[in-house]
Formats: structure tokens, C-alpha cells, sequence
């Protein structure tokens, strides 16, 4: 196996399990509801998924995880073909301002903004087509956060 760059559990070092994380629901400052439900589920999701750190419902996570989502936007990316001004695909961003504090010093670990997206294929009714890709959107925002959470230079 010489020459093999994969490497089997945490990438910074620690070892798996040895600190927990507590993920806060988000605060949500867009117009957009449903966004705090289906964004804290991705992300507890996914940092259970990684690994890395221990995910802690209750109330004594070693790390605190906490934000607000900042902005939900959908962008036009191509258009009907025999219609310029509807649009058939959309992409759908939200993005969150996350924050990563140590319960025990108070230290601000992260502290910046994350964008997950996903692009959609419009069909007859725009409401279901965005309602069936929200949780694909947070999960790219959780698998984001996850990485800089995990892999972070802090």
C-alpha cells in the first residue's frame, strides 16, 4: 500500500470521537420558511456522518455550533426555448453566517459565511420543484460547514 494518499479517519488530526459538537438552530432572517428545520438536520447529519467529532443533542457539546441563515436566492440559469422569459432552471443558494465556539474558553473557533446550492429543473409549478430540492441545497451547506469544522485551520 505504499504510495496511497487515502487516509481512514479524522483529517486534523484529533482523534475520532474525542471532542463533541452541539449544533443551535439557526436563526433565520429570510423571508423563506421551513429553512431552520431542514438546514440543522443536514447539518447534524452530517457531522454524525464524518466522524469526527461526537454529536451532542444535549446541552454540554465541547463545541457549539450556531448561525443564521442569511440569504435564500434562486438565480436563472437557462430559459425555455421558445420562451426567453420563463425560466426552465434555476439554482437555489442559501447561505448562513456559522459560528463555532469551545463551551469551555469561549473562543470564537469559526466564524463565517457558508453557501450550499443546488440546481433545479422547473416543472409545471415552481413551489414543489424548490420544496422537493431544499433538502438537497442544506445538505451541500451542511456538508460545507462540515469540512470547515473538521478540516479548518482554527
Amino acid at each position: 500500500m505504499a504510495g496511497c494518499a487515502y487516509r481512514v479517519g479524522p483529517t486534523n488530526g484529533e482523534r475520532a470521537g474525542v471532542r463533541s459538537v452541539q449544533v443551535n438552530p439557526f436563526a433565520n432572517k429570510t423571508i423563506e420558511p421551513r429553512l431552520v428545520e431542514v438546514v440543522s438536520l443536514a447539518l447534524r447529519e452530517h457531522l454524525q456522518q464524518d466522524g469526527t467529532y461526537r454529536l451532542n443533542t444535549g446541552h454540554d457539546g465541547d463545541i457549539i455550533v450556531s448561525g443564521t441563515i442569511v440569504g435564500f436566492e434562486r438565480h436563472s440559469l437557462s430559459f425555455r426555448s421558445r420562451d426567453v422569459v420563463t425560466p426552465r432552471d434555476y439554482r437555489l443558494t442559501i447561505t448562513a453566517q456559522v459560528t463555532a465556539r469551545e463551551r469551555a474558553t469561549g473562543k470564537v473557533l469559526m466564524d463565517r459565511k457558508v453557501s450550499g446550492y443546488s440546481d433545479i429543473r422547473v416543472g409545471p409549478d415552481l413551489a414543489s420543484a424548490e420544496r422537493q430540492a431544499l433538502p438537497l441545497v442544506a445538505a451541500d451547506l451542511a456538508r460545507n460547514t462540515t469540512a470547515l469544522l473538521v478540516d479548518g485551520s482554527w
